[in-house]
């Protein structure tokens, strides 16, 4: 996520390098605020979460509520049962 951070402040950078450091197109090494790095991925981790529970919640549907729609449409499962599994993966991954 550090390096994501950087970028976003330092559009103009084309590499990264933790030993190095980060440099520009033409190579020339860029100073790279801590301070503003600090900052950038504290406003990420939120979002980045976010998007984790998001695919989180969507492979839980296809591995989980998806079989049971279909048995339900079969008659092997109700209805009920399907929107519970829909419940409880909402609430094991909240979008919040």
């Amino acid at each position: 996520m550090r390096h994501e951070a950087i970028y976003n402040l330092y559009p103009n950078l084309v590499t990264i390098d933790d030993g190095a450091g980060a440099f520009d197109a033409q190579g020339n090494q860029v100073t790279v605020d801590e301070a503003a790095v600090a900052a950038e991925i504290q406003r990420l981790q939120p979002i980045k979460a976010a998007e984790q529970a998001e695919r989180n919640r969507k492979a839980a549907y296809i591995a989980e509520s998806d079989p049971l729609f279909f048995k339900a449409q079969r008659g092997e499962a109700t209805m009920e049962d399907w929107q519970a599994k829909v419940a409880e993966i909402k609430t094991r991954f909240p979008k919040d």
